[in-house]
């Protein structure tokens, strides 16, 4: 599955064309690579994405295509969250 369908099914971003941008940008990181919107995710992946000052670090369990609103965090495991500093 590419990886921007990935984050907007999964409900870790709002909308498939901010997952993209946020993908093309460098923001995202698969298994510590680099991705892109069209680079192919599979369980068992690590995604880091960085949100401003706020890396997250999650964890593929799941792929499905079509997921309803209250499955959707099942699909990952959050492994490191870090809050931004002040």
């Amino acid at each position: 599955m590419r990886l921007d369908k990935y984050l907007k099914i999964s409900r870790l971003i709002k909308r498939r064309t901010v997952a993209k941008e946020l993908a093309d940008q460098g923001r995202v990181d698969i298994n510590g690579q680099p991705g892109k919107a069209s680079s192919n995710v599979a369980v068992g992946d690590v995604l880091t994405l960085h949100f401003g000052q706020k890396p997250m670090t999650v964890r593929i369990l799941l792929l499905k295509e079509v997921v309803k609103k209250e499955e959707a965090a099942s699909l990952y495991e959050v492994v490191n969250e870090q809050s931004a500093s002040k």
